[in-house]
Protein backbone atom coordinates (compact mmCIF):
# COMPACT_ATOMS: atom_id res chain seq x y z
CA UNK A 1 0.00 0.00 0.00
CA UNK A 2 1.18 3.76 -1.32
CA UNK A 3 0.75 5.73 1.95
CA UNK A 4 0.97 9.40 1.57
CA UNK A 5 1.67 12.00 4.55
CA UNK A 6 1.35 15.59 4.68
CA UNK A 7 3.20 17.80 6.42
CA UNK A 8 1.92 21.69 6.50
CA UNK A 9 2.26 24.78 7.40
CA UNK A 10 -0.84 25.48 8.73
CA UNK A 11 -1.82 28.66 7.87
CA UNK A 12 -3.24 29.45 11.98
CA UNK A 13 -7.01 29.34 12.76
CA UNK A 14 -7.30 30.11 8.55
CA UNK A 15 -9.48 27.29 7.69
CA UNK A 16 -10.67 28.47 3.61
CA UNK A 17 -6.67 29.15 2.89
CA UNK A 18 -5.56 25.65 4.48
CA UNK A 19 -8.30 23.70 2.77
CA UNK A 20 -6.94 25.10 -0.67
CA UNK A 21 -3.65 24.32 0.34
CA UNK A 22 -4.98 21.00 0.79
CA UNK A 23 -6.40 20.27 -2.44
CA UNK A 24 -3.20 20.78 -4.28
CA UNK A 25 -1.83 17.94 -1.89
CA UNK A 26 -4.28 16.04 -2.21
CA UNK A 27 -3.58 16.07 -6.21
CA UNK A 28 -0.33 15.49 -5.61
CA UNK A 29 -1.16 12.35 -4.05
CA UNK A 30 -3.02 11.01 -6.70
CA UNK A 31 -0.22 11.72 -9.04
CA UNK A 32 1.34 9.08 -7.05
CA UNK A 33 -0.77 6.75 -6.83
CA UNK A 34 -1.54 6.92 -3.19
CA UNK A 35 -4.13 4.78 -1.51
CA UNK A 36 -4.67 7.43 1.49
CA UNK A 37 -3.13 11.01 2.58
CA UNK A 38 -2.93 11.70 6.04
CA UNK A 39 -2.53 15.63 7.35
CA UNK A 40 -1.76 16.74 10.80
CA UNK A 41 -3.16 17.45 13.97
CA UNK A 42 -6.20 20.01 13.91
CA UNK A 43 -5.18 20.24 10.14
CA UNK A 44 -6.16 23.34 8.83
CA UNK A 45 -6.76 25.85 11.80
CA UNK A 46 -3.54 25.31 13.91
CA UNK A 47 -3.24 24.06 17.50
CA UNK A 48 -6.01 26.23 18.50
CA UNK A 49 -7.71 26.86 21.89
CA UNK A 50 -9.84 29.45 20.55
CA UNK A 51 -12.81 26.96 19.80
CA UNK A 52 -15.24 30.07 19.61
CA UNK A 53 -13.71 30.61 15.67
CA UNK A 54 -12.56 26.93 15.42
CA UNK A 55 -15.33 24.90 16.63
CA UNK A 56 -17.82 23.12 13.70
CA UNK A 57 -21.61 22.00 14.96
CA UNK A 58 -22.35 21.61 11.26
CA UNK A 59 -18.92 18.65 10.20
CA UNK A 60 -18.20 21.73 7.49
CA UNK A 61 -14.28 20.34 7.44
CA UNK A 62 -15.66 16.61 7.35
CA UNK A 63 -18.27 17.70 4.18
CA UNK A 64 -14.97 19.85 2.54
CA UNK A 65 -12.98 16.59 2.50
CA UNK A 66 -15.95 13.98 1.78
CA UNK A 67 -16.14 16.01 -1.88
CA UNK A 68 -12.76 16.10 -2.25
CA UNK A 69 -12.24 12.19 -1.47
CA UNK A 70 -14.83 11.56 -4.14
CA UNK A 71 -13.68 13.94 -6.55
CA UNK A 72 -10.17 12.57 -6.12
CA UNK A 73 -10.68 8.77 -5.96
CA UNK A 74 -8.55 8.65 -2.35
CA UNK A 75 -8.75 8.11 1.23
CA UNK A 76 -7.92 11.05 3.66
CA UNK A 77 -7.24 11.76 7.07
CA UNK A 78 -7.38 14.90 8.91
CA UNK A 79 -7.94 17.00 11.98
CA UNK A 80 -11.04 19.35 13.35
CA UNK A 81 -12.28 20.66 16.25
CA UNK A 82 -15.92 19.08 17.02
CA UNK A 83 -18.15 20.91 19.65
CA UNK A 84 -19.80 18.56 22.05
CA UNK A 85 -21.94 20.13 25.13
CA UNK A 86 -19.67 22.69 26.69
CA UNK A 87 -16.48 21.46 25.25
CA UNK A 88 -14.79 20.40 22.44
CA UNK A 89 -13.30 17.32 20.89
CA UNK A 90 -10.42 17.09 19.02
CA UNK A 91 -10.97 15.19 16.45
CA UNK A 92 -9.21 12.31 13.60
CA UNK A 93 -11.54 11.63 10.87
CA UNK A 94 -10.78 8.87 8.21
CA UNK A 95 -12.71 8.97 4.58
CA UNK A 96 -12.26 6.61 2.16
CA UNK A 97 -12.53 7.00 -1.54
CA UNK A 98 -16.58 6.68 -1.91
CA UNK A 99 -17.15 9.29 0.82
CA UNK A 100 -17.65 7.34 3.92
CA UNK A 101 -16.21 7.98 6.97
CA UNK A 102 -14.45 4.83 7.88
CA UNK A 103 -12.93 6.31 11.01
CA UNK A 104 -14.13 8.37 13.78
CA UNK A 105 -11.06 9.15 17.37
CA UNK A 106 -11.11 11.42 19.37
CA UNK A 107 -8.15 12.29 21.09
CA UNK A 108 -7.95 10.53 24.93
CA UNK A 109 -5.90 12.78 26.32
CA UNK A 110 -5.81 16.83 26.03
CA UNK A 111 -2.66 18.36 26.57
CA UNK A 112 -3.84 19.99 29.95
CA UNK A 113 -0.12 21.70 30.17
CA UNK A 114 -0.58 23.73 27.22
CA UNK A 115 -4.52 24.49 28.88
CA UNK A 116 -6.22 21.65 25.81
CA UNK A 117 -8.30 20.33 29.02
CA UNK A 118 -9.85 23.57 29.86
CA UNK A 119 -11.42 23.58 26.20
CA UNK A 120 -11.59 19.81 25.03
CA UNK A 121 -12.72 16.89 26.56
CA UNK A 122 -11.33 13.64 26.22
CA UNK A 123 -12.62 10.56 24.28
CA UNK A 124 -12.56 7.07 25.80
CA UNK A 125 -12.76 4.74 22.54
CA UNK A 126 -10.22 3.10 19.85
CA UNK A 127 -10.67 3.64 16.61
CA UNK A 128 -9.90 0.53 14.09
CA UNK A 129 -10.50 0.66 10.07
CA UNK A 130 -9.41 -1.20 7.28
CA UNK A 131 -7.98 -0.57 4.23
CA UNK A 132 -6.39 -1.88 1.40
CA UNK A 133 -6.24 -5.83 3.63
CA UNK A 134 -4.22 -3.08 6.15
CA UNK A 135 -5.53 -2.80 9.81
CA UNK A 136 -5.03 1.10 10.94
CA UNK A 137 -5.20 2.54 13.98
CA UNK A 138 -5.09 6.65 14.97
CA UNK A 139 -3.93 8.41 18.39
CA UNK A 140 -3.45 12.12 18.27
CA UNK A 141 -0.03 14.12 19.43
CA UNK A 142 0.19 13.93 23.12
CA UNK A 143 -1.45 10.81 22.90
CA UNK A 144 1.96 8.95 22.10
CA UNK A 145 3.31 9.46 25.47
CA UNK A 146 0.56 6.96 26.79
CA UNK A 147 2.04 3.83 25.74
CA UNK A 148 -1.12 1.71 27.02
CA UNK A 149 -3.43 2.72 24.38
CA UNK A 150 -0.83 1.47 21.89
CA UNK A 151 -0.51 -1.52 23.25
CA UNK A 152 -4.71 -2.29 23.32
CA UNK A 153 -4.71 -0.77 19.46
CA UNK A 154 -2.07 -3.10 18.05
CA UNK A 155 -3.63 -6.21 19.37
CA UNK A 156 -5.55 -5.64 15.89
CA UNK A 157 -3.41 -3.00 14.07
CA UNK A 158 -0.55 -3.38 11.79
CA UNK A 159 -0.14 0.78 11.30
CA UNK A 160 -0.83 3.37 13.75
CA UNK A 161 -1.17 6.85 12.43
CA UNK A 162 -0.15 9.82 15.30
CA UNK A 163 -1.08 13.25 13.67
CA UNK A 164 0.62 15.47 15.55
CA UNK A 165 1.18 19.53 16.23
CA UNK A 166 4.27 18.75 17.65
CA UNK A 167 6.57 21.69 18.75
CA UNK A 168 10.11 22.12 18.07
CA UNK A 169 11.38 22.54 21.48
CA UNK A 170 10.54 18.42 21.98
CA UNK A 171 11.57 17.24 18.55
CA UNK A 172 13.74 14.29 20.27
CA UNK A 173 11.02 13.39 22.31
CA UNK A 174 8.90 12.73 19.41
CA UNK A 175 11.44 10.60 17.31
CA UNK A 176 12.08 8.24 20.36
CA UNK A 177 8.58 7.83 21.55
CA UNK A 178 7.45 6.89 17.89
CA UNK A 179 10.59 4.18 18.00
CA UNK A 180 9.63 2.86 21.02
CA UNK A 181 5.99 2.76 19.81
CA UNK A 182 7.07 0.54 16.72
CA UNK A 183 9.34 -1.88 18.96
CA UNK A 184 6.79 -1.97 21.43
CA UNK A 185 4.27 -2.87 19.66
CA UNK A 186 5.34 -5.00 16.73
CA UNK A 187 4.00 -2.82 14.03
CA UNK A 188 4.18 0.55 11.79
CA UNK A 189 4.31 3.93 13.52
CA UNK A 190 3.73 6.65 11.09
CA UNK A 191 4.12 9.98 12.71
CA UNK A 192 2.48 13.49 10.74
CA UNK A 193 4.02 16.21 12.07
CA UNK A 194 3.15 20.54 10.70
CA UNK A 195 5.90 22.78 10.09
CA UNK A 196 7.14 26.29 10.24
CA UNK A 197 5.55 29.31 12.96
CA UNK A 198 2.01 28.53 13.80
CA UNK A 199 -0.09 30.68 15.92
CA UNK A 200 3.53 31.63 17.50
CA UNK A 201 5.05 27.79 18.14
CA UNK A 202 7.65 26.66 16.37
CA UNK A 203 6.96 23.44 14.78
CA UNK A 204 10.13 21.44 13.14
CA UNK A 205 8.02 18.81 11.46
CA UNK A 206 10.13 15.65 11.79
CA UNK A 207 7.09 13.20 10.21
CA UNK A 208 8.05 10.03 9.57
CA UNK A 209 6.97 6.29 9.65
CA UNK A 210 9.12 2.99 11.61
CA UNK A 211 9.17 -0.09 11.12
CA UNK A 212 7.89 -3.18 13.04
CA UNK A 213 11.96 -3.01 14.09
CA UNK A 214 11.69 0.53 15.52
CA UNK A 215 13.99 1.29 12.21
CA UNK A 216 13.36 4.54 10.46
CA UNK A 217 11.48 3.71 7.07
CA UNK A 218 11.36 7.41 5.54
CA UNK A 219 11.91 10.93 7.52
CA UNK A 220 11.04 14.74 6.31
CA UNK A 221 13.04 17.44 7.42
CA UNK A 222 11.35 20.93 8.21
CA UNK A 223 10.25 21.76 4.85
CA UNK A 224 6.28 21.33 3.73
CA UNK A 225 5.33 18.77 1.30
CA UNK A 226 4.35 15.40 0.87
CA UNK A 227 6.22 12.08 1.06
CA UNK A 228 5.07 9.03 0.14
CA UNK A 229 5.64 5.49 1.01
CA UNK A 230 5.30 1.71 0.26
CA UNK A 231 4.07 -0.60 3.29
CA UNK A 232 3.71 -3.73 2.90
CA UNK A 233 0.93 -6.05 4.91
CA UNK A 234 3.85 -8.12 6.21
CA UNK A 235 3.38 -6.87 10.37
CA UNK A 236 2.05 -10.91 11.20
CA UNK A 237 5.70 -12.09 9.71
CA UNK A 238 8.24 -9.74 12.06
CA UNK A 239 5.36 -11.03 15.20
CA UNK A 240 6.10 -14.74 14.05
CA UNK A 241 9.87 -14.01 14.36
CA UNK A 242 10.17 -12.52 17.19
CA UNK A 243 7.11 -13.46 19.39
CA UNK A 244 7.44 -10.84 22.17
CA UNK A 245 3.36 -9.68 22.61
CA UNK A 246 2.66 -13.54 22.96
CA UNK A 247 4.29 -13.05 26.34
CA UNK A 248 2.10 -9.85 27.26
CA UNK A 249 0.59 -10.49 30.83
CA UNK A 250 -2.45 -8.07 30.12
CA UNK A 251 -4.58 -9.04 33.27
CA UNK A 252 -1.77 -9.37 35.49
CA UNK A 253 -0.86 -5.73 34.49
CA UNK A 254 -4.55 -4.71 35.31
CA UNK A 255 -4.23 -6.16 38.88
CA UNK A 256 -0.82 -4.10 39.38
CA UNK A 257 -1.96 -1.22 38.43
Amino acid sequence: MRIGICQMNIIYENKEKNIEKAEKFIHNAVCAEAEILLFPEMSFTGFSMNTELTKEKDSYTVNKMRSLAVKNNIAIGFGWTAVVGEKCENRYTVIDKNGDIISEYTKIHPFSYSGEDKYFKGGNKISLFELGNIKFSTFICYDLRFPEIFQAASAKADIIIVPACWPDARADHWKALLKARAIENICYITGINCTGNIGGIEYSGGSCVYSPQGKLIYSMENEEGTAFIDIDNDVSLYRKAFPAKKDRQTELYKNLI
